[in-house]
């Protein structure tokens, strides 16, 4: 295609001048090239080189929309027409509004920044509702909704499931449609989930919890018929599956569409910092949910009624709805301004005519069908889209590493408070919270810190790629700090006899002397903390008589506890509600590795989306990204938990007993679930450290040559990790 010519017109705009890329040239004459030309005083605008659309008259809201070449001498004094409006060739009005309403305050937003700002509180929601309200609060809902593990296990799975159904369409078809409408209104969809997550709540009846002090005291328990305890509140899941439903639809264009959207309109240097800061505002949201979420389960779920059971009682349900009302509402709210948003940037157009291609070149060339500008615009092409990217090695395996990287998160984020709670001797809450206190520096700073280094040393693909391999075998070694853990808490009739002396055989045996007469049952988990430093099952199982009330504390302290040893303290015999607290003398050192295990896993995941986008056509990223995230939900995300769950399972000591079936796992074996986490960690870093090698070294750059503006490394003798570019007139974007 010939290259248009330059023109001028009355106006006095200035119409793309020759820009300079400081490329050396055996010719001077050759040394600064027009790129394309923009036509005059219809605001519209001509065809670049490249096929690319270049709008006529800069937009004053941005420093992205500065004008593409700098005005001559001449053409400098005169003033700008008043009232042009920045359109492309096709005459789509890339203003910020809603149909005509386009104010022009709203303009200011009409900004790189004023996007990622959206959209980093569209993902924080999103990672506080799906990944924080849901966990923290999963437990409640199921003592609420008499629900069983594996029908909370169906409601979690239901945000995968969705996405896996969706990620194909979505990123398909939005990819090459308006980004901004297919992220807006699916930020409106999960708000929409949100808001008929916490329904039930609204149309059940009270809950009643039975609040007699006495129960679970020596001759005191109670316990209802199995045929009395079931009820049709479980039928509610249905309602729960639907609503995660619709967070994973609503999810579905964020992660895709809304980092390729961030990718388009910024410069390619700067594009791994504002996708890190996209990310860390998903990492710091579940961190939040966890914290929130928390304090929500202290407020009882009924609201304003008087209730004499504390939030440590096993009956307590907390108000786990209050959450996701406010989140929903939230959702419908951002998706507002994200639905204003024009399908690209005023000023974008000069970051897609500068980019340099580091795509991976396939020996038949067929990557280059990509390139197409009608490409991937009908159904037809599906096929071979998916063809393309299934043809590209480097694709696959920076794929399959992200998937084994998602199952250690996933495992992580699902079971990691669950380890803290065995390990320490926590109580549930308290193991939420201080999960949330080392993911926000861990996590969030991990995956900021990842990016910031890509835009640092300004890495080409290849070289993104070793960064992600470094970070994956440094997080391999401190993995092996799983090979020490923390001793169990004594606890009578499990971990030793009511006695101190071993389990014969490794049986559980409940009974004994001190308590054959209180006609304990196993319906009720209340672990209680004598004053011999030893836990037992219930109050009635340490045999205490009587309760009262620490004022002090506000806990409950039981009296006259006949399976207390009163030896130590002859006074005593008394014992307080909860788990005996852990003196584990390995808990810094397991914190500070359990820390850098989450911190450089999350420092490797920016880089490796960043290689992601670079190794595959500008006009595939979209959907290379949607196909990335399906094989990550379903090698990674959704059986990550269910692999983690059932080796961590195996460590179980005593499990819960729902009318002679198998519930949940009350007490674990603290040795043997650092043995399983071990174990599951290096299976999965060995993977994902084999995946980055193998992608690294079947990764083929392009020659430098065909990369309009790249410049030869070797000439300047800087190292192949870095990217070379042309320059741009100086700017700030960050």
């Amino acid at each position: 295609m010939a290259m248009p010519q330059n023109s001028t017109r009355q106006n006095g705009f200035c119409f793309a001048q020759p820009l300079d890329f400081s490329c050396p040239s055996p010719h001077p004459s050759e040394a600064g090239r027009p790129l394309g030309a923009v036509s005059g005083r219809d605001g519209h605008s001509t065809l670049l080189s490249n096929g690319i659309a270049s709008s006529g008259a800069p937009s004053p809201s941005d420093s992205c929309a500065e004008p593409l070449c700098a005005a001559s001498p001449a053409q400098e004094e005169t003033p700008f027409e008043e009232g042009i409006k920045y359109v492309s060739a096709e005459g789509e009005e890339l203003a910020c509004g809603w149909g005509a309403f386009t104010p022009g305050c709203l303009q200011l937003c009409n900004t790189s920044k004023g996007v990622l700002f959206f959209l980093c509180v569209a993902s924080f929601l999103q990672g506080m509702t799906v990944n924080g309200f849901i966990n923290t609060v999963i437990t409640s809902i199921e003592r609420r909704f008499d629900l069983r593990s594996y029908q909370s296990g169906l409601i979690a799975s239901s945000y995968d499931i969705a996405a896996c159904v969706c990620l194909t369409f979505v990123s398909y078809f939005g990819g090459n449609g308006h980004k901004p409408r297919w992220l807006g209104w699916g930020v409106l969809v999960m708000g929409l989930g949100s808001l008929l997550f916490a329904l039930p709540h609204f149309t059940t009846g009270q809950y009643e919890a039975r609040s007699a002090a006495e129960v679970g005291v020596c001759g005191g328990n109670q316990s209802l018929p199995c045929s009395q305890a079931a009820s049709s509140l479980s039928g509610y899941r249905f309602v729960f599956m639907l609503g995660q439903f619709l967070h994973g639809m609503g999810a579905t264009p964020l992660y895709t569409l809304g980092v390729t959207y961030l990718d388009e309109n910024v410069k390619t240097n700067y594009s791994p910092v504002y996708i890190a800061v996209f990310y860390t505002a998903a990492i710091l949201g579940p961190a939040a949910g966890y914290l929130v979420g928390g304090m929500f389960l202290n407020i009882y779920t009924e609201i304003g009624r008087e209730i004499d059971i504390a939030p440590e009682n096993t009956l307590w349900v907390g108000a786990w709805w209050i959450g996701f009302l406010g989140a929903g509402a939230a959702s419908l709210l951002i998706s507002i301004p994200i639905l204003g948003y024009p399908q690209r940037l005023p000023g974008s157009q000069r970051y897609i005519v500068m980019r340099v291609s580091e795509a991976h070149q396939l020996k038949d060339g067929s990557h280059k069908k990509a390139s197409d500008p009608d490409f991937g615009k009908t159904v037809k092409d599906l096929p071979r889209s998916v063809l393309l990217l299934l043809k590209n090695p480097t694709f696959i395996f920076l794929c399959l590493a992200g998937a084994t990287e998602a199952t250690l998160i996933a495992g992580m984020s699902t079971f990691g408070p669950k380890f803290l709670e065995s390990q320490f001797s926590l109580s549930a809450s308290e193991a939420a919270t201080f999960f949330g206190y080392l993911v926000v520096p861990a996590g969030g700073g991990g995956t900021f810190l990842g990016g910031f280094l890509v835009n640092k040393f300004k890495l080409r693909c290849s070289g993104i790629i070793k960064l992600c391999l470094l970070c994956t075998v440094s997080s391999l070694l401190a993995i092996f700090i799983f090979f020490i853990h923390c001793p169990n808490m004594p606890m009578a009739g499990v971990t030793q006899m009511y006695d101190g002396s071993a389990l014969p055989g490794g049986h559980l045996n409940l009974t004994a002397a001190c308590n054959a007469q209180c006609g304990c049952l196993q319906d009720t988990y209340s672990p209680v903390c004598g004053t011999d430093d030893i836990m037992y099952y219930s109050p009635c199982h340490a045999g205490c008589k009587s309760v009262s009330v620490d004022l002090r504390s506000g806990k409950k302290v039981y009296l006259e506890c006949s399976c207390v040893d009163k030896a130590l303290l002859p006074a005593s015999g008394e014992a307080e509600a909860g788990k005996c607290t852990s003196s584990c003398a390995k808990k810094p050192l397991l914190l500070c590795f359990i820390f850098v295990v989450i911190f450089f896993t999350f420092l490797s995941s920016i880089p490796a989306l960043t290689a992601t986008l670079r190794c595959v056509s500008d006009r595939q990223r979209s959907f290379a990204l949607g196909i990335q995230w399906i094989v990550v939900r379903t090698l990674g995300g959704i059986p990550g938990p269910i692999a983690f769950g059932s080796m961590i399972d195996k460590s179980c000591l005593l499990w819960q007993d729902q009318c002679g079936e198998q519930g949940s796992c009350y007490v674990y074996q603290n040795s043997a679930m650092s043995r399983y986490t071990l174990v599951a960690g290096l299976v999965y870093k060995v993977l994902g450290t084999t995946f980055f090698i193998v992608a690294c070294l079947l990764y083929k750059p392009p020659p430098p040559e065909s990369a309009p503006g790249s410049l030869d490394g070797s000439k300047n003798g800087t190292s192949d990790l870095q990217e070379h570019k042309p320059s741009l007139p100086a700017e700030e974007d960050i």
